[in-house]
């Protein structure tokens, strides 16, 4: 055959491939309705490993590469979650026609909230400086008023703050909660609301605007002085295969600045040194490692990323200045033992690290 037919056989056989996945996802569409009835999880991590190890002893069998076949079928299995939980969410959906306000939901996390509440079938309404007014659209939040079963404020940091302490003089009587990535600046603000008997919750989702399931994601719930409040936030994702932490307003932004803090830090550091060091990017990408690759793709979508917001994360944290700190103390102390040829320093210092990050398994 010449490479024309053997190209038309090749779009035979993926035509056949994608036919074989639709079928598959019907019956993955079966089962997720059978879990419903019956009240099973959605994820089952047995059943995972077995079609994985599956997967891998037939691509041995037929001399496929392991990994490319446990890669598809972790596609596959995820593709098939995703479905199942966007199903199951829609299923039990707590919306009932009630109404829910996202002020900032023009926003990207906004918008992902907006999705979220439509999806349970809540009545959604946006306020949002950045759209036109208009049925259910707000460019003012104060002009959409306070009649919502619940309020969400999806607003950068030091706005969110000061719609919380108004929110407060006004007293709704539905849930509200914000769902800052930090909560020093909101603190006053989450104050007021519960000092006027308000039901205020405290979520950080810890996922982005992209995320379409949220298995093995984390979504941190923080004590804002309402159980009752924190219950109803979380029986909202009670449908989801979301990861659910509880923590208090200090925990939270101690961790957040290594979390968030840090990280951000490092990336930036890192390009910076790139950007300031006079070698041309062309260059360095020739002779790139999987080290440098893998770091270079982080930092470029920190890059590309509001620095607006990472300026907030980073400024308005009480805790920031240490992990940042802690940051310039290793970048010297590594500098310092590379500077007196120190080895066995820079060995323990190693040791120290692959033990730290052992505990994290």
């Amino acid at each position: 055959m010449n490479i024309d037919e053997l190209r038309s056989n090749i779009s035979s056989i993926d035509q056949r491939l994608l036919e074989l996945v639709a079928e598959r996802q019907q019956l993955v569409g079966e089962i997720g309705r059978s879990k419903q009835a019956t009240g099973r999880a959605t994820r089952d991590f047995e059943r995972e490993k077995d079609v994985l190890d599956m997967a891998r002893q037939k691509a041995e069998a037929i001399s496929i590469d392991p990994n490319t076949a446990e890669e598809i079928m972790r596609t596959l299995i995820r593709s098939s979650l995703t479905s199942q939980e966007r199903d199951r969410v829609v299923a039990e959906g707590k919306g009932n026609g009630r109404r829910v306000l996202v002020i900032g939901g023009a926003g990207k996390m906004g918008a992902w909230f907006v999705d979220f509440f439509a999806s349970q079938g809540f009545a959604t309404s946006v306020a949002d400086p950045g759209i036109e007014s208009g049925p259910g659209r707000f460019s003012d939040w104060q002009e959409a008023g306070i009649d919502y079963d619940v309020i969400v404020v999806a607003t950068p940091l030091a706005a969110s703050g000061q719609i919380l302490a108004e929110l407060a003089e006004r007293k709704p009587e539905g849930l509200i909660f914000d769902i800052g990535s930090l909560k020093t600046p909101l603190r006053n603000g989450l104050e007021r609301l519960k000092d006027a008997g308000c039901r205020v919750a405290s979520l950080h989702p810890m996922f982005g605007p992209e995320t379409d399931l949220l298995s093995g994601r984390h979504l941190i719930f923080v004590d804002a002085g309402s159980e009752e409040a924190t219950a109803a936030a979380k029986e909202l994702f009670s449908a989801t295969m979301v990861d659910e932490l509880d923590m208090d307003l200090d925990d939270h932004d101690r961790l957040i600045a290594y979390v968030l803090g840090l990280s951000h830090a490092l990336n930036i550091a890192f390009f910076s040194a790139l950007a300031d060091s006079g070698e041309a990017a062309p260059k360095l990408a020739q002779i790139s490692s999987t080290t440098f690759d893998a770091q270079l793709l982080v930092s470029a979508l920190v890059a590309q990323d509001n620095p607006y917001l990472y300026f907030e994360i980073q400024s308005l944290n009480k805790f920031g200045l240490g992990s940042l700190d802690a940051l310039c103390e290793s970048a010297n102390k590594i500098r310092q033992l590379v500077a007196d040829g120190d080895e066995a320093g820079f060995a323990e210092l190693m040791n120290k690290g692959r033990e730290y990050l052992a505990t994290r398994r």
